[in-house]
């Protein structure tokens, strides 16, 4: 810590903007869903937003951010997997489900939102190839040697992040109605697509990141580029598995649960058996109105 108080201000070390972006969105969640008779938000949900916030802080608006930008790959990478793996979807999971049913009514953005959601694997394809670029050295030595081009790049990853967790979570069905099944598989694709990234930086033998060569072992003297670019894929890999590994948990519950839940309804023309949904034609039923 000291060596960062020497070579660094105060503002770099506190993140101002970081803060007062935090504190605006804090605001925003109290004063519209907290604090409005029209959303009841729950207490989980209440606890993934304020979570999902310090997260974003803490890895944006302390002097981990300088760590990131400076002089470790490793912690570049923990923090945009922290943002994109585990912040997000928080912040989805945050809002009442009639908040996002009024947001996009309001704003006239559900037909946009239903073409966009009905075809999710080109999202899945997008989200992952901007994570493959930015690991990629080439870019990645373009990328970050721009503090405007990187802001940008990192703020169009969120982005994606977030349309590609909405996939999977799917907080309203009016926008995105697609089964259990399908996000489950989703999921799965979304893991294969990542570990080829993930093994290359692991596996490599020759460090690849011009602008953290430089200062490598300053910040920790046992750490040296190579070990850092390797740790980098480790903490890129452990994000990613953790963060999909649990959503694959919750989708398969919830499919459970709602298959019990079915279990013996019946209507019209379906019966549900065993979490085997049957469908009668009109051969399967009686006329009733047919004298014996």
């Amino acid at each position: 810590m000291s060596y960062l108080l020497a070579n660094h201000a105060w503002y770099e070390l506190v993140g101002p903007f970081t803060l007062m972006i935090s504190m605006l969105l804090c605001y925003w969640y109290v004063k519209t869903m907290i604090h409005s008779p029209h959303y009841n938000p729950t207490t989980n949900q209440k606890i993934y937003f304020f979570t999902a916030i310090s997260l974003f802080f803490l890895v944006k608006g302390t002097p981990f951010a300088v760590v990131a930008d400076y002089y470790l790959v490793s912690a570049l990478i923990l923090q945009l997997s922290i943002i994109i793996f585990i912040a997000v979807p928080l912040f989805i999971l945050s809002l009442p489900k009639q908040y996002v049913q009024v947001f996009f009514w309001r704003h006239k953005k559900a037909a946009i939102a239903k073409v966009l959601f009905a075809h999710p694997w080109p999202l899945a394809l997008l989200f992952n190839a901007l994570i493959t670029i930015f690991t990629l050295p080439p870019a990645f030595n373009a990328i970050t040697g721009s503090v405007l081009l990187q802001f940008f790049y990192e703020v169009l990853l969120v982005m994606f992040a977030l349309l590609t967790w909405w996939m999977i979570i799917q907080p309203s069905e009016e926008i995105a109605d697609h089964s259990y099944f399908l996000r489950g598989a989703y999921v799965f694709i979304m893991v294969l697509f990542l570990m080829p990234v993930a093994i290359f930086l692991i596996v490599a033998q020759q460090p690849m990141y011009t602008p953290y060569m430089t200062v490598s072992g300053e910040l920790i003297p046992a750490l040296n580029a190579l070990n850092d670019q390797q740790l980098a894929g480790g903490f890129l890999k452990l994000m990613q598995l953790t963060s999909y590994s649990i959503a694959i948990y919750y989708l398969l519950k919830l499919w459970g649960t709602k298959e019990e839940e079915n279990e013996g309804k019946v209507d019209g023309n379906t019966r549900v058996v065993q979490g085997v949904v049957i469908q009668l034609d009109k051969h399967n039923h009686r006329d009733k109105g047919k004298k014996r």
